[in-house]
């Protein structure tokens, strides 16, 4: 007995410390490492660098601004309409917006040069037009398409937990749709539009694929940042430009702290309804959300059946025909190894990341540790700074003694893994916050301890949030670019860098077989970790 107490408080210690270790070391360090070089060293004064970038800076500000209002507007259609439709039509527009965050980030502006470019499907194909898409309309256009479906997602969410009882009680009163929505509905769901707005704006200025694709000579911050590194080779100004863009960033991520407090107070005080009140199809904003929904979902198919049209066919003598040629031509652009990289590097970043995040919610909410909370705080930096700010701090922090990684495959992996803390520890916060805790009570009324209460509570009551927090970490790193473009050496590239490549040197089918290529492996995985689950929770209540 001895022994085994000896054991859990081992095991309970060495797993503590190793966590506020890795967090300070992974985390912590590079943030801390790149603002000291940025700001001791280089030689550049950061007032002077402001003044000779402030159209830079007015760029970017002004691309942000427009995509945060118009992706709003885009998200609150999307979001109202679920009020007018029955059930299954929710399910299917859902399960739709669903399937657009297994697609790389920057897939859209490869669907809009395809559609709008100079030999677009519509402009050149359609209309016999030449047309220039490039500039801040398409980067404006282009990211508020990008940034609706997730926005949308959490609005629904929210609307769901909205008491059905209020709406009904408004309708039997006598109270128009448009009444219900401006009374009942858009105050109960304003902390999640702040913080949806805050988001596209901070996503928005963060976002380097889209400006550097159809930005052409219009320049913002973060592909000046790109630019800075891969064309110019200045480790410094891309840090300069990345602490920038890092200061509204920091400053919107207080204001969306605010609101999402308010947010969380709202979500645990209602009950959780998964079917709302259905409204009355009438009304100004049944008319407008219907209108901007059915533009934004037929955006959607042409955006991504662009893209699979564009991975079949081969253009002879003005016309499209089903070719394999495409695929020939991938061939050359990606190999198994690559392929077999990609998913091997997205299944252990996904599995690690989900582990560190659930033990920190463990230490932070079962076991009611202070200084955890600290490190779950220090664990949300990545999510709320650009991407590329984490993969500079990498490289400043891991080129010399005493931890010298650059140019390695450990670099990149690590880099994925703590990238995606923030967010999971969001979900698993949630998903613990559901456990009895007199189920640990009875474990510690028992004799057992740690070990115990991982094996027979805490992970097996967790498993379905692990699931998703483990695919969500998949998809994202089959998907991310931003934090690891820096950091993959020549011969150690993933699929989304080699598609990123691609839609630069202008090979817009290669880009679009690994396009579809990326969304079938993820779409895959899903099913098959979802089939896990439902196998593992059916043979458990069996049991029961």
């Amino acid at each position: 007995m001895r022994t085994q107490r000896a054991t859990n408080r081992l095991a309970y210690s060495i797993t503590y410390l190793a966590i506020l270790i890795a967090i300070l070391v992974f985390i912590f360090y590079p943030y801390a490492a790149i603002l000291t070089q940025a700001l001791t060293k280089g030689g550049t004064n950061y007032l002077l660098f402001i003044q000779h970038n402030l159209t830079l800076l007015w760029h970017s500000l002004f691309v942000a601004i427009l995509t945060t209002v118009l992706s709003l507007i885009t998200t609150l259609a999307l979001t109202i309409l679920q009020l007018f439709l029955k059930h299954h039509w929710r399910q299917v527009l859902r399960l739709i917006l669903l399937v657009t965050m297994v697609a790389p980030p920057f897939v859209t502006s490869l669907a809009y040069i395809n559609l709008f470019g100079r030999r677009g499907l519509i402009t050149y194909g359609l209309l016999h037009l030449t047309f220039n898409p490039y500039g801040p309309q398409g980067i404006i256009l282009m990211q508020t398409v990008s940034f609706s479906s997730l926005n949308a997602l959490l609005l629904i969410s929210i609307i769901q937990k909205v008491d059905p009882g209020l709406i009904n009680s408004a309708r039997s009163l006598g109270a128009t749709p448009t009444r219900i929505l401006l009374d009942i509905i858009l105050p109960a769901i304003k902390p999640g539009i702040m913080v949806v707005a805050l988001v596209s704006f901070i996503r928005s200025l963060a976002d380097f694929q889209t400006p550097t694709i159809i930005g052409g000579s219009y320049q913002v911050l973060s592909s000046a940042g790109y630019y800075a590194m891969i064309s110019l080779g200045n480790l410094h100004l891309a840090a300069l430009i990345n602490i920038t863009l890092a200061i509204p960033a920091v400053i919107g991520f207080f204001i969306y702290i605010h609101y999402n407090r308010s947010l969380t107070m709202l979500q645990h005080g209602l009950a959780d309804n998964q079917m709302m009140s259905i409204l009355p199809k009438s009304g100004a904003f049944w008319h407008c959300s219907l209108s901007v929904s059915i533009l934004f979902y037929l955006v959607l198919i042409l955006q991504y059946g662009s893209i699979f049209i564009n991975a079949i066919t081969e253009r002879q003598l003005g016309h499209y025909h089903l070719s394999l040629q495409p695929l020939r031509q991938t061939a050359f652009f990606i190999s198994p190894e690559i392929i077999g990289r990609t998913i091997a590097y997205s299944i252990v970043a996904g599995f690690i990341g989900s582990l560190i995040s659930f033990l920190i919610v463990y230490y932070h909410q079962v076991r009611h540790s202070h200084l955890m909370k600290l490190v779950e705080m220090v664990g949300t930096l990545p999510y709320i700074l650009p991407g590329t700010f984490f993969g500079l701090g990498y490289l400043y922090a891991f080129s010399e003694k005493p931890l010298v990684m650059t140019g390695t495959s450990a670099i990149v992996i690590i880099n994925l893994i703590f990238k995606q803390v923030a967010f999971a520890t969001k979900a698993a916060n949630a998903v613990v916050s559901q456990l009895p805790t007199t189920y640990f009570k009875i474990i510690h009324d028992l004799g057992g301890a740690t070990i115990a209460e991982w094996q027979d509570v805490f992970f097996p009551l967790t498993r379905r949030g692990f699931a998703l927090t483990f695919l969500n970490g998949f998809i994202s790193t089959m998907t991310t670019i931003g934090s690891i473009i820096f950091l993959v050496h020549p011969g150690q590239e993933l699929l989304t860098l080699v598609m990123f490549d691609a839609v630069q040197q202008n090979e817009y089918q290669v880009a679009s077989v690994i396009a579809c290529l990326i969304i079938l492996i993820c779409l895959a995985v899903a099913g098959i970790v979802m089939t896990m689950v439902w196998f593992a929770e059916r043979k458990h209540s069996h049991v029961l």
